[in-house]
This record gives C-alpha cells, sequence and structure tokens, in this order.
C-alpha cells in the first residue's frame, strides 16, 4: 500500500489586529477612495490589498480583521502594510498594530481515497450525515481544529491558529485513517 504524503495549501488566513487608538473611518475614506465603507449596512471599512492579495476591515475602535492571506507572514505583512499607508496618507496611527492569527484554513490531498462510512464508526468525535452534508466531520484536540474529509480524499482543515498546527492535525488524521486501514489507493 502505497504511503504518499498529504499536500498541504493554506487558503485563507484570518487575523485580528488592533493598533489601541480609535479611528475616523470617514477621514480614511475621503483619503483611500479606493476603501469601501458602508456604515448603514456595516460599521467596518474594507481597506483591499493586491499584495498581499487581502481584505483588512478597520473599525472604529482601531480594531482590524484581516482576510484572505495564503500564510501567517502574509497575514502580518497585510496588517503592517495597511497601518503604513494610513500613516503615509496623513491618518495618525500612533502604535503599530499588534496582530494575532484567529484562524488557518487549508485545503488537503491524501493521494488516495476515503473510506468514510467505515471511518465515522472508527474515528472518534466524527460525524457523518450523507443525506446533509458529503463529508466526515472530524474534530480534533490535540490541536483543535475541525477537519472535513471527503471520500476523495480532498479534506478541508479549519481552526489552526498556526500553520504547523495544519501539519500536525492532517499528518495525525493521515496516520490515524492507514492504521486503521481507512484509507484506498489505486493500483
Amino acid at each position: 500500500m502505497p504511503q504518499t504524503k498529504p499536500i498541504v495549501s493554506v487558503v485563507n488566513v484570518v487575523a485580528s489586529a488592533s493598533v489601541d487608538q480609535k479611528f475616523d473611518l470617514n477621514e480614511i475614506t475621503k483619503k483611500f477612495p479606493d476603501t469601501e465603507y458602508n456604515p448603514d449596512q456595516f460599521p467596518g471599512l474594507v481597506f483591499r490589498l493586491q499584495n498581499p492579495k487581502t481584505a483588512t476591515l478597520i473599525f472604529r475602535t482601531g480594531k482590524m480583521v484581516c482576510t484572505g492571506a495564503k500564510s501567517e507572514d502574509l497575514a502580518i505583512k497585510a496588517v503592517n502594510t495597511v497601518v503604513q499607508k494610513l500613516r503615509k496618507g496623513k491618518i495618525k496611527v500612533k502604535n503599530d498594530a499588534v496582530v494575532t492569527v484567529q484562524n488557518i484554513v487549508s485545503s488537503i490531498s491524501l493521494g488516495g481515497k476515503v473510506h468514510l462510512e467505515k471511518a465515522a464508526r472508527t474515528l472518534p468525535r466524527s460525524m457523518y450525515e450523507p443525506e446533509q452534508f458529503p463529508g466526515l466531520i472530524h474534530r480534533m484536540l490535540d490541536p483543535k481544529t475541525v477537519i472535513l474529509v471527503f471520500a476523495s480524499g480532498k479534506l478541508v482543515c479549519t481552526g489552526a491558529k498556526k500553520e504547523s498546527d495544519v501539519y500536525r492535525s492532517v499528518h495525525n488524521l493521515h496516520a490515524l485513517l492507514e492504521e486503521k486501514n481507512l484509507m484506498i489507493y489505486d493500483q
């Protein structure tokens, strides 16, 4: 039975940040006409970057949420770039942003199929209701993540706070699937 190495790709990193000061979002909108701010619909201003390709929500409280980055480093870089741009645009930002990764979403290919019915009966903390959703939902305790497992051998891992947790989760689950003979490889 061929032991393949899972292929992991980070698809979205969500990070929160704070500069510990209040912002005048109308002033930011005037100086940065590309931003989106519709306070009647949503209290945050959307500041998009092309590099790294992200969207950062800025709230009047000085809190920010960055989405769309493909790594922890790019999420931090995006927030710092937004702060730099604000400063260049004569928006006073006293402190550098303190950035915290909240969630990393990754897609994974195991290189073989998974026997979901058997996996549902074998794996602890798993839920599989094919009438409602085509994947098995597996809750891992350490690291604390949720992994969606599909019969095709594709996975979606969510809830990780560090990229190393994604790799650890995937490795642990893959090892468990192998050990319990739940992987199906084409000859």
